[in-house]
């Protein structure tokens, strides 16, 4: 189950979600001042950090609507949820990432592989691309 926080990009942009995460990480490249973030998805991605020990860059995190419209997301994404993350991995393929995520969590989340990042999400159910 979600346990997604709302937090401020004025107020809290500079605050630990976890060891290696604050909260701009996750911010709307749009300027946005609200941040939904799933504390599920935090825990997933420092895994991700702790497992490869290379830092983990957000490429894409929380989107507003008008900012996921813009960029050609889905009607439903979850980056509007504030439950996905497009990420690299310093010096890892993101098709080791992708594989990685999949091993630890083959029946649940949205795991998806592209040529340049990886994109997990924390949906209830198990989607795969």
């Amino acid at each position: 189950m979600s346990d997604i926080r709302i937090f401020y990009k004025s107020l809290d942009g500079g605050k630990s979600v976890s060891a290696n995460f604050r909260v701009r990480e996750f911010a709307c490249k749009d300027g946005a001042d609200i941040i939904p973030i799933d504390m599920e998805l935090v825990k997933v991605l420092q895994n991700v950090r702790d497992h490869f020990k290379m830092p983990v860059t957000v490429n894409s995190a929380y989107r507003t609507p008008a900012y996921n419209k813009k960029v050609g997301g889905v009607n439903a994404s979850q980056h509007i949820r504030g439950t996905a993350a497009d990420i690299t991995v310093k010096g890892v393929a993101p098709d080791k990432v992708y594989a990685y995520l999949n091993g630890l969590y083959p029946d649940k989340y949205g795991i998806g592989k592209y040529p340049t990042f990886t994109h997990i999400d924390t949906r209830t159910s198990k989607a795969r691309w």
